[in-house]
């Protein structure tokens, strides 16, 4: 799901975007898409080790994303404003419903470092085993690696996108040393590309890859300026607990008030975040008076 990546404008100085010529498209052929999504990652990977860069706040947002373009995929409404709401506003012992639980993967898929029991848990209907196999399924580069992954999944599974995406992602991952899924196919593919097999999956999961990591680049250099500003205005805040708050706010798309009960009282909560809000440091994400959500 493409989120307005194009060439670096002069408002973003914190982080280098992709030069024009690896986003402006018209590769034709599968050499050169490979070219291009390989530069593309490169400059990724080189960004994903810098320290200002908010590796599990970005990881977070994307999975939000990656998870609405799946819901989208199956026919439902939701969107991520409802996908926040359904995992801010659940009760204890609710069921999150079906664009819910699909919400819930990839936020699991994202938030632990690779490996056998992270996965396990974030697509629990599926025997180890079986996702051994899918995982194996792949040969060649990172890309060919994934989209390989993609396609034995949907065969056996055609309508299982969200399970197909987090483990072409996470073969993705793997292939480049990553220590953490990075949602990139599931936020730049096209669903159409989903049916497609072969050479021709492969040069889709290329250009997908190359619009997702421009926008993900995007996304890093957006959130590393959003957080420098709330690190900057850290040391203000006098409430109790506010620098664990704070690590909330560095590491999640969205935190609640009631979020934040373990840390202090709901009234002070309420507090620090219209604190944070009145000081630029975070946003109010739903516009509502009552039920609110922030994040950075």
């Amino acid at each position: 799901m493409a989120r307005n990546a194009t060439e670096q404008t002069p408002t973003d100085k914190t982080l280098p975007l992709l030069p024009g010529w690896v986003t402006r498209g018209g590769a034709a052929t599968l050499e050169d898409v490979a070219f291009l999504s390989g530069a593309a990652l490169s400059q990724l990977h080189g960004l994903l080790a810098r320290p200002d860069v908010p590796g599990s706040l970005l990881r977070d947002r994307l999975g939000l994303y990656a998870a609405e373009a799946c819901v989208a995929w199956s026919g439902r409404p939701e969107r991520a404003a409802e996908l926040r709401d359904t995992l801010h506003l659940l009760r204890p012992g609710d069921h999150p419903g079906p664009a819910g639980e699909i919400y819930l993967r990839w936020r699991r898929a994202v938030a632990h470092p690779l490996s056998d029991a992270a996965l396990r848990r974030a697509i629990p209907d599926h025997a180890a085993g079986h996702i051994d196999g899918w995982l194996s399924a792949g040969q060649g580069g990172p890309i060919a690696q994934a989209a390989a992954v993609l396609e034995a999944v949907l065969m056996e599974f055609p309508r299982d996108e969200a399970t197909a995406l987090i483990l072409a992602d996470t073969a993705l991952a793997r292939a480049l040393r990553w220590r953490h899924v990075v949602p990139l196919l599931a936020t730049g593919i096209k669903r159409q590309d989903l049916r497609r097999s072969g050479d021709a999956l492969r040069q889709a999961c290329h250009v997908a890859v190359t619009a997702a990591t421009a926008d993900a680049i995007r996304l890093a250099g957006d959130l590393a300026r959003r957080v420098a500003r709330l690190e900057a205005v850290a040391p203000k805040l006098r409430a109790k607990s506010a620098d664990q708050a704070v690590a909330l706010f560095l590491s999640q798309d969205a935190v609640s008030a009631s979020g934040l009960k373990h840390l202090m009282s709901p009234r002070a909560a309420r507090r620090l975040c219209d604190r944070l809000v009145a000081l630029g440091a975070v946003r109010e994400l739903t516009g509502r008076e009552t039920f609110r959500l922030y994040g950075v």
